[in-house]
């Protein structure tokens, strides 16, 4: 134990020796370590660790999936819960769920909140116990009429203030009067990422009894249902999918008429700890990849350095063991010395990682699942421990090795040059030097490549014709309460006098309404419908659709192009003609080369024949990346919908807009929360969040890794040059000009990073199929952006050996065959 005390004792002070060297290989590892450390502590939280509920590996959730439709995600009817319910062989427990969201008002600002609506089966199934009061009972499902609510943790705190009181208390959701009957603990949240609902969004900040009754067996519309099940103990997903499979069989043939042929149901069960993590998984996949190249260059270059220090260093290690010192021994000292600088660029990195956790969750909050859940804990700290020791081993054994083999006779000579390089650059001990600066380069140029057609396919998107203009468009979300607008009239005089209303702000150029709104949170409105003049094709019983209902000017405020035809105006209201308009795909598809406007369409539950008086032009609805579905337009006039888009055009989008139209709203109905409050602009930055969020990291990696790729390169060839600067001199002394000298020196340097690019080149290439699925608009392996990132490689690596070959050249002569 001293001998060893003594080398860290030993190793410290020569390390200290040299605080250049010192400095540059810490930083560089505690790049490399803390990228690794701050990708591990995401990792571990949202791959690693459980969901944090009673079994939950054993939680799964269900789908309804109609491949024949291109729908791979959608929701149930209580018909089919409660087929699964009964006829399951596999699930311990089975709960049903379905989103909501409700108007808070009575006790203080009124306020627009998210809730659901659970089966009492939903705790057990989950594990949860109330943090106050209690959950609903199973008699609560069968009851017709509950009225009694359970308040999220984080809700109780903000409008309760905590108060131990609040049990027994009531408060008014949609003007109805709830008795207050618990509340959850803070660690269990049904959010969106648990429980992803038709209108996209949820935090659900209250609990409502769902009533679900044997007569609703029969109800097999309205699929707006989340099923959550408990898988019995050792059956796999695999036998519980079989199960599945057998049951939607089943629905198939009880009820034909609800499953078309060509809607091929099928009933999916996916692991709950999955559905969470959702497609967060491929892109950090390939970020622990970008990060394990960042630390292999990192290793690279303080190998490097340490190789470089090692050949000064020769003289020492032969009188070390020409006085006894063990090869062993000499081996173990540089050994620690390489652990004490992995060891401290670990904690620095940890550092690092820390600091970087909390910019992730500042800014990733739109793009993370978990979120709360990503810290640094013991297991990411072992990681950190493990990866500096063995980081320390993996860049400190060849050098070690190296130094270690010395002919004593030759270094102990006086006058002796074994520090001095023979030969040409690649032989001898250069060799090794030389191919981990090939290795940097390639393993820059892929992380490179990979950033590059991240970005191109970025701007791609960006590029994307949207089909509406997105400038100057604020937009904002109401619900009104059945209680106060229970007839049509009323909720259509509502909305006539805030537009009217709207329209006398200043500035102020288009005012309308719609049920739903491209990029939005709630964009998923599709319907089965029946086109005019249109044979099915054989299998083809079913036509799905994007269906939305608008306002006149929701054209205009759009700035959606009307091909032909008219726009909904004032004519088209309850009791008129029924009316539609298509957008071009639609049309294009179904009636090439005829004219569209006079067609008829159908809602195939509607029954009724609807007249086409326009044609608009296609938009992006659900994401960029999506072709434009084939859409239908209705008069919102005609269906007269409570909840709705607001969507006003005008001059500017500032925070008075914002306050003005609020306010305007305010005084119509003081009662009425306004929420989803977002300008159009935003909402298409935010769409894109998640692309360039993954950007950004890999753009970040990318740079760490090219930084410390042109440092390995300096660092080689300036000590090539130092270590030759005695041949220098001689071949300048026998004619060789400068120009030669640096031909000589950035030639030799060139060949090297060519060498590399030609390797990184083929593992880009080989991890094409990877990247393939998250690029838009470009292919994995674009000509383009290989040439361009190679041809930046190339002339960075030229510029960072043309410092040192340009000191070179600078040489005298005189002083060069004196070196030494």
């Amino acid at each position: 134990m001293g001998t060893v005390l003594q080398d860290i004792s030993f190793g410290i002070r020569a390390l200290l020796k040299k605080p250049g060297l010192t400095i540059v290989a810490i930083l560089s590892l505690a790049i490399g370590i803390g990228a690794n450390s701050a990708i591990f502590t995401v990792t571990n939280a949202l791959l690693l660790s459980s969901l944090g509920y009673k079994d939950a590996d054993r939680l799964a959730i269900l789908w309804n999936r109609s491949p024949g439709l291109n729908i791979d995600q959608d929701w149930f009817s209580l018909g089919q819960y409660l087929d699964i319910k009964s006829e399951n062989q596999v699930f311990d427990e089975v709960a049903v769920t379905i989103g909501g969201s409700y108007n808070f008002t009575g006790h203080g600002i009124p306020e627009h909140i998210e809730g659901a609506q659970v089966s009492s089966s939903i705790f057990s199934l989950f594990g949860v116990e109330p943090f106050r009061g209690r959950i609903f009972s199973p008699e609560e499902d069968e009851k017709g009429k509950a009225t009694t609510v359970i308040l999220s943790h984080g809700f109780w705190l903000r409008r309760f203030g905590g108060d131990a009181d609040t049990i027994g208390k009531s408060l008014v959701l949609n003007d109805k009067s709830y008795t207050i009957v618990g509340v959850m603990p803070a660690e269990f949240v049904l959010n969106k990422e648990l429980m992803p609902t038709v209108s996209g969004i949820l935090k659900a900040d209250i609990l409502l009894p769902l009533t679900v009754n044997e007569s609703d067996r029969s109800k097999r519309d309205g699929e707006d249902f989340n099923i959550f099940a408990k898988l019995k103990s050792g059956v796999s997903i695999a036998k519980a999918q079989e199960d599945m499979n057998a049951i939607a069989e089943q629905m198939k043939q009880q009820y034909p008429q609800n499953y078309p042929s060509n809607g091929g149901l099928t009933i999916s069960v996916v692991p709950l700890l999955e559905q969470v993590v959702g497609d967060i998984r491929l892109p950090l996949y390939i970020l622990s990849g970008a990060v394990i190249c960042v630390l292999l260059i990192a290793c690279a270059n303080v190998a490097n350095l340490l190789l470089a220090r090692a050949a000064t260093r020769q003289k020492e290690m032969a009188i070390r063991s020409a006085i006894g010192a063990s090869r062993l021994r000499i081996i173990r000292q540089l050994l620690i010395e390489s652990l004490l600088l992995s060891i401290v660029g670990g904690c620095i990195g940890l550092g690092f990682s820390y600091m970087a956790i909390k910019v992730v969750q500042i800014y990733g909050s739109a793009n993370i699942p978990r979120l709360n859940d990503i810290e640094i804990n013991e297991r990411v700290l072992l990681f950190t421990i493990f990866i500096s020791f063995l980081t320390g081993i993996i860049f400190g054994l060849v050098p070690a090795l190296r130094a270690t083999r010395v002919d004593l006779n030759n270094v102990l000579k006086d006058g002796g040059r074994s520090s001095s390089g023979t030969g040409s650059f690649g032989r001898g001990h250069y060799k090794l030097t030389n191919l981990l600066v090939i290795s940097e380069v390639a393993l820059s140029l892929v992380l490179l490549i990979a950033a590059g057609l991240l970005i191109r396919s970025y701007q791609r998107i960006e590029q994307a014709n949207l089909g509406f203009n997105p400038r100057n468009v604020l937009s904002l979300r109401l619900s009104l309460p059945s209680t106060r607008y229970n007839t049509p009239d009323s909720v259509i005089a509502f909305y006539k006098r805030l537009d009217e209303k709207v329209k006398e702000l200043p500035g102020i150029q288009n005012v309308a309404s719609s049920y739903l709104l491209p990029l939005s949170s709630n964009s998923a409105g599709w319907e089965p419908t029946v086109i005019d003049g249109y044979v099915p094709k054989p299998g083809e019983d079913l036509i799905i659709s994007t269906v939305n209902f608008i306002a006149p000017e929701y054209f205009s405020a759009m700035g959606i192009r009307l091909i032909k035809g008219r726009p909904f105006d004032e004519r088209d209201i309850k009791g008129a003609q029924e009316v539609a308009i298509v957008n071009e795909h639609l049309a294009q598809r179904f009636w090439p080369g005829e004219e569209a406007i006079g067609k008829r369409v159908q809602r195939a539950n509607a029954g009724t024949w609807r007249t086409v008086i326009g044609v608009v032009s296609n938009q992006k609805e659900f994401s960029l990346e999506s072709e434009p579905p084939i859409t239908v337009y209705y008069p919102i006039n005609q269906f007269p919908i409570r909840s709705r888009y607001l969507v006003v055009k005008s001059s500017n989008n500032s925070t008075e807009l914002i306050k003005a139209v609020s306010s305007t709203i305010q005084e119509i109905d003081p009662e009425l929360p306004i929420y989803d409050v977002n300008t159009m602009e935003q909402r298409l930055s935010d769409s894109l969040a998640k692309r360039r969020f993954a950007m950004y990291l890999l753009f970040v990696f990318a740079v760490f890794a090219l930084l410390l790729a042109i440092i390995g390169i300096y660092g080689v060839i300036s000590y090539w040059v130092n270590q030759r600067t005695h041949e220098i001199g001689i071949r300048m002394a026998l004619g060789a000009e400068q120009k030669d000298i640096l031909k000589l020196v950035v030639g030799q340097a060139m060949a090297l990073i060519l060498i590399g690019i030609g390797v990184g080149l083929l593992g880009a290439f080989g991890l094409a199929p990877v990247l393939s699925s998250l690029l838009f608009g470009i292919s994995a392996t674009d000509k383009m952006t290989f040439l361009i990132i190679s041809l930046t490689l190339a002339i960075v690596g030229l510029i960072a050996s043309f410092l040192p070959a340009r000191r070179a050249a600078k040489v005298a002569p005189v002083i060069a065959l004196h070196y030494e």
